[in-house]
């Protein structure tokens, strides 16, 4: 999740106590990661390679347009129509519209069911359909996958807010909020009358039958009783239900669960399922992350983090990371999803093979709720992890998809850890997707991965758009500002970090053979 855009401006109720690095003793300013001399994987039951890719974007569920839309510059960012958000300091976010899951979810379940599960069903779904092993799509080759080696990893950083859709039931996220009531007080305080006002009469997207999100939310607990919350309240809210749907769906019995790690939550699936199969559980997984944020709540919730760029006469050049002007990142939603299998497995079916995960690694920055370590010290190990567990010498790396999120902090302490690591960026050109889509939280490493895939498999990069102003810690650093440039990705690495210290590194490359 993305760093606060400075750390004066930390609400209160966030702050608890003095940072750890403030209260040890001085804790060392770099940690060496020792390795012997960097070698690939050769075991085919060890190499993990990617043979589907899905999503949900605000560009719409098309793996190419999605790129397309990338590489032309293209802003997802607009004025919120799901709601009223006129009396909110942020106005806009980069919101899905006009969402359609096709013949992926039947009818009833695609009125039922929470746009974070909805956006979890479809990526996935389009994601075993391009890999050739979706049941409904490819009967004869799902028919031939042995079900209790495959497992899905599709987690979520918040889980489902909006509640299922049947009309006539009571909103999910009311009788939530009513098990949160501290929360509830806490929002009132921070965010103030107005907006708790203006979010009081807000309907849901959908076809939710939605009274009150805030004040009406407890009250229908209060004065109504536990019987009129929907039996659907707690299977829609947990965050691994996206995983055990799609698995219902599918047959699959393979390792099943889901991970939260705010927004480095993606690629910390990606790192799980890998090791699964590297360790004989599984011979296929599907992994990736979901999120379905623009809600009211989650819109203030963020505002009461003061984390959004309140640009609202420009929102297309709000999310701008890497640039002077930036002030806050910029909501976003959907899902991305990769098919991950053993190469073994892959080439006894005859599998196209898209690319390959090279190795991944996560740490803790154990420094501070929401802001990153200063030094960068979390994010440097991070990456160097990940390299060791590649099997990559650090030259071998020229494109960063960085996690990039247009925060005041963030920004700046990513490129500081990346300059720790890469001592020569002369070859490397490094980009925002968020600059396009916003920040997608836990499914921004989920679509972030298939970016840097697409730009092994097209040859081009796509721009960082609303670079006008450069900081000066990227000087010196290929940021592909604006447009588009041609690139011969060799191995690309995807940064994602989270509200917590969670860091999160995920190396891919061309599949040789």
């Amino acid at each position: 999740m993305a760093p606060l855009t400075s750390p004066a401006r930390v609400p209160e109720a966030l702050k608890a106590g003095p940072s750890l690095s403030a209260t040890r003793a001085a804790r060392p300013r770099s940690v060496l990661v020792q390795a012997a001399a960097a070698q690939r994987r050769t075991d085919p039951k060890k190499r993990v390679v990617i043979t589907g890719m899905g999503l949900a974007s605000c560009f719409g569920n098309d793996v190419d347009h999605f790129y397309n839309q990338l590489l032309e510059g293209v802003s997802g960012v607009d004025y919120i129509s799901r709601f009223d958000a006129s009396n909110f300091p942020t106005k806009f976010a980069a919101q899905i519209k006009d969402f359609d899951v096709g013949d992926l979810v039947d009818k009833k379940n695609a009125r039922r069911y929470d746009d974070c599960l909805s956006y979890t069903m479809v990526a996935s779904k389009k994601a075993l359909q391009a890999a050739g092993l979706e049941k409904h799509a490819d009967p004869e080759g799902h028919g031939a996958l042995d079900k209790t080696r495959v497992g899905v990893l599709v987690g979520s950083g918040m889980g489902g807010l909006s509640g299922e859709g049947d009309a006539g039931q009571t909103s999910m996220l009311h009788t939530q909020l009513c098990q949160w009531q501290p929360v509830v007080h806490w929002l009132l305080d921070t965010a103030g009358a107005a907006v708790i006002a203006n979010v009081g009469s807000v309907p849901l997207p959908g076809n939710s039958c939605c009274c009150a999100v805030f004040q009406d939310g407890v009250k229908a607990l209060v004065e109504k009783g536990h019987k009129k919350i929907t039996p659907f309240f707690i299977p829609y809210a947990i965050t691994n239900m996206g995983g055990a749907l799609l698995a219902i769906d599918q047959g699959f019995m393979g390792p099943n669960y889901s991970i939260s790690t705010a927004c480095a939550t993606a690629n910390y699936a990606f790192v799980s399922a890998a090791n699964h199969i590297r360790n004989g559980d599984a011979d296929v997984m599907v992994a990736g992350g979901s999120e379905a944020p623009i809600i009211p709540v989650g819109l203030g919730g963020f505002v009461a983090c003061r984390a959004l760029s309140q640009r609202n006469d420009e929102p297309q050049r709000a999310s701008r990371p890497w640039d002077d002007g930036r002030d806050g990142f910029v909501m976003g939603e959907g899902a991305g999803v990769l098919v991950m299998e053993s190469l073994e497995h892959a080439q006894k079916r005859g599998a196209t093979i898209i690319a390959e995960y090279l190795g991944g690694a996560v740490t803790c920055d154990a420094h501070h709720m929401t802001d990153p370590h200063p030094d960068g010290l979390g994010v440097s190990t991070c990456i160097e992890l990940a390299l060791k567990d590649s099997g990559i010498e650090r030259d071998e790396v020229n494109y960063i998809n960085a996690h990039a999120t247009s925060t005041l902090v963030g920004d700046k302490a990513e490129v500081k850890a990346i300059k720790k690591v890469f001592t020569d960026l002369s070859h490397i050109k490094m980009n925002a997707t968020k600059s396009m889509i916003g920040h997608c939280l836990g499914a921004a490493g989920g679509m972030e991965a298939i970016a840097t895939i697409q730009a092994m498999r097209t040859g081009w990069v796509h721009p960082t758009i609303n670079h006008e102003s450069p900081i000066e810690e990227v000087d010196g650093i290929d940021v592909v500002a604006n447009t588009k440039k041609q690139h011969d990705v060799n191995v690309g690495i995807s940064n994602s970090f989270g509200f917590g210290g969670h860091n999160s590194v995920c190396a891919f490359g061309k599949y040789i053979a």
